[in-house]
């Protein structure tokens, strides 16, 4: 199997069928005149042709050469752009696809204002949510397979991460539910422990977080609905006297569109610090670099 050329033998080759000249082309590429000459000789051993013979005013290619010429340029070119692309980014031309990895919780925290924000600064840009287990997150971090993963991830550990924001779990209730008050005036866990256990719940399967405060609470038996979908649930707590436990930030935004209310009552355990994640490898490509400061940036001032 013969060698792989040289990448810099190529641009030197390039240099040459264009000017004319290994002189000259030794002073374009930075070279010495001896390496330059070196270089020649070892690509004419390599391809077994001389490639350039003597003329007046420098040298002229071979039918060897001729034959090479394009290929070497286009393919030094392509090299060239993929380069350039990964050190610049141009938001405003740019028709990226971004692979985000968000909880349907997330997704209601975060898109309105990401898609606010790509829409004035990069328009072209494309975002696909892709919702995975914890446990594959890392991994499709790393393959390639999303760009970012966002949320209250604890378990995604082998990855970069820059915190969003923090939040806690609170109560949902509809408005006007008799306990709103009761639970508002509650002074001491164990006033706010007992107002809890005469309330009813519904959560969401695929939210672990909830399921689990609800039993370290003690209000397992609470329990009277459990959904796939969070986004029901405002409609839900809206029509009944059910109360859902989700995260403080998305409750608020949920209570001034669907006439609820949100009580905090203090649940122990309950700090959540939400953090955007990504790998290592990717992390120097304009592109990304570029998403992950706006996004930083974006939450930071809310």
């Amino acid at each position: 199997m013969s060698k792989p050329l040289d990448l810099n033998l190529l641009r030197l080759f390039s240099e040459i069928h264009r000017l004319g000249s290994v002189s000259r082309s030794a002073e374009v590429l930075g070279l010495t005149q001896p390496a330059a000459s070196q270089g020649l000789a070892r690509l004419r051993h390599q391809l077994q042709d001389p490639l350039f013979v003597r003329a007046p005013g420098g040298v002229k290619p071979t039918a060897r050469a001729n034959e090479l010429a394009a290929t070497v340029r286009h393919t030094l070119q392509a090299l060239n752009l993929a380069v350039d692309a990964s050190v610049r980014f141009d938001p405003l031309s740019s028709k990226r696809l971004f692979r985000l990895h968000m909880s349907d919780i997330g997704e209601a925290r975060f898109l309105p204002y990401l898609m606010a924000m790509i829409h004035t600064q990069a328009p072209g840009l494309r975002l696909a949510t892709l919702p995975l287990s914890p446990t594959r997150i890392t991994d499709a971090l790393d393959d390639g397979e999303i760009d970012f993963a966002f949320g209250f991830l604890p378990q995604v550990k082998q990855s970069r991460q820059q915190l969003l924001l923090k939040d806690r779990y609170a109560v949902l209730l509809r408005d006007g539910h008799p306990a709103i008050s009761a639970l508002q005036q509650a002074r001491t866990p164990a006033a706010r422990q007992g107002m809890l256990q005469g309330l009813d719940f519904v959560a969401v399967r695929s939210h672990a977080d909830t399921l689990r405060i609800l039993q370290h609470e003690g209000l397992e038996d609470r329990l009277r609905l459990t959904t796939q979908n969070f986004m029901v649930l405002p409609t839900i707590v809206r029509e009944t006297n059910l109360a859902a436990i989700m995260p403080q930030s998305i409750g608020q935004t949920l209570s001034r569109e669907w006439g609820c209310t949100v009580v905090d009552p203090g649940f122990s355990r309950s700090e959540m610090r939400v953090s955007l994640h990504w790998s290592h490898r990717y992390e120097a490509e304009a592109g990304h670099r570029w998403f992950r400061e706006r996004v930083t940036s974006l939450y930071r001032s809310r």
